[in-house]
């Protein structure tokens, strides 16, 4: 093998480490703070460096970045919905045949991911002040700004107004184990360390970047599954998580986990791109294709409907991943 795999292969060994790494991390937080805030931790940590990641190859890359920001956020969005729940609910439907959650919580994170996902990805394909899928300056701003105001009331219903939504209903069914509280200084090293890795993995996807690119383009797919990759490895933190708290059935935890990385995911970088745009005059294309809207309402309303008994088994889990399986195929063979 050449130096070039070597590196290679050493740059997907040390993504690897790093990744579980700020999942340790990552937990040693959400015991120290408590459901659900501890849940929102690796959310925002991630969706924080996510949106960096976003805007500096927006920067970089100009006019040709256009619909960077709209095919990193959808695949965040099916990777989540999809992929990410369904694994949990495939992995804590083997191993307990049925798990619980709280229906309200539940239901509080989908009605806002529906409204913000569709005003954001789909509204524009149906605006007329300016043709094409895109919002002209004043309507991107208001869309920024309602972004914001769903995003931020979630967080406010979740942790504080109707906290008890978030948290498990039957806790008797619960299985985990005792773990000693860390200390405070345990916990704020965390925090240092944690964001520490999280940057340390989008450099070292950046640095990996080319090569997939390369490999891309070898197999003749288009252009965007790179973003679909790239976002799967941002997302691999809190992937490994929510599948953890699904096999310690603790399936509200996970589900919080999940269906708020995807919130955190659109509502903070829908605002930070629009800000981006205003300011350097970029043309940001937030449409999504006919193909992807499809697929993006028949996940919602999947979901919507496995979460509706407050009960799920593996078929929820199973229809989810076959989802999953059909976005992934049809991105690579549109």
């Amino acid at each position: 093998m050449g130096f070039g795999l070597w590196y290679d292969l050493l740059l997907a060994v040390a993504l690897i480490s790093t990744v579980l790494a700020a999942v340790q991390h990552a937990e040693v937080i959400a015991h120290r703070v408590g459901e659900p805030a501890g849940t929102l931790v690796l959310a925002v940590a991630i969706t924080i460096i996510e949106v960096g990641l976003i805007v500096s190859l927006m920067i970089a890359g100009g006019s040709d970045s256009g619909a960077l920001a709209r095919d990193t956020v959808f695949a965040a969005i099916m990777i989540i919905l999809t992929g990410i729940v369904g694994l949990c609910l495939l992995v804590g439907g083997v191993k307990y045949q049925e798990q619980q959650f709280g229906r309200y919580g539940v239901s509080t994170a989908l009605v806002t991911l529906s409204a913000i996902s569709i005003l954001t990805l789909v509204l524009p394909n149906f605006t007329i002040s300016i043709p094409g899928p895109f919002y002209n300056n004043s309507q991107l701003m208001f869309v920024a700004v309602i972004s914001l105001v769903l995003y931020g009331t979630f967080v406010l219903v979740q942790t504080v107004r109707h906290r008890g939504y978030f948290l498990p209903e039957d806790i008797e069914h619960m299985v985990e184990e005792p773990v000693e509280e860390p200390s405070g200084a345990t916990a704020l090293a965390s925090v240092i360390l944690l964001l520490a890795c999280l940057a340390a993995v989008v450099f070292i996807a950046k640095l990996l970047a080319p090569t997939i690119e390369q490999g891309v383009v070898h197999m003749g797919a288009p252009e965007s599954v790179v973003g679909v990759i790239v976002a799967a490895i941002i997302l691999l933190p809190e992937g490994l998580s929510a599948y953890r708290a699904a096999r310690r059935n603790q399936l509200q935890t996970s589900l919080n986990l999940a269906l708020g990385s995807a919130l955190a995911s659109i509502g903070l970088t829908i605002p930070a791109v629009a800000i981006v745009a205003m300011c350097t005059g970029l043309t940001i294309t937030l449409g999504i294709d006919m193909k992807s809207t499809v697929l993006l309402i028949l996940a919602l309303f999947t979901v919507t409907l496995s979460f509706g008994t407050g009960r799920t088994t593996i078929m929820q889990g199973v229809v989810l991943l076959v989802l999953f399986a059909v976005y992934l195929f049809t991105t690579i063979v549109p």
